[in-house]
């Protein structure tokens, strides 16, 4: 799932979410920025369920896999070509440095 910006998740656990403003999506800002349990209770409160626990040692990969994802802004509709065009455009410059 998709996050759709409700911000429950950072109003629980402030110190490991934030809202990015440009896309009004979640995002988690420090890892172990607050206790388990309470990162927990935010994972539990995401209406749409798209919080995960990833293991330490696959989280560099899936960074990297992210890295070039397009986050259409919460709330507008998604042009699909558009963010593949842009998504490619990316990765083939950060391929050229």
């Amino acid at each position: 799932m998709t996050c759709i910006g409700c911000t429950h998740c950072v109003h629980v656990a402030r110190n490991t979410f934030y809202l990015e403003p440009l896309h009004g999506r979640a995002r988690v800002v420090r890892q172990d920025g607050d206790q388990e349990a309470l990162i927990q209770e935010a994972i539990d409160t995401c209406p749409v369920d798209c919080i995960h626990w990833v293991d330490f040692t696959k989280l560099r990969k899936l960074e990297e896999e992210r890295r070039h994802q397009v986050i259409p802004v919460a709330g507008f509709p998604i042009n699909q070509g558009l963010a593949r065009r842009k998504s490619r455009a990316a990765k083939k410059k950060s391929q050229q440095s």
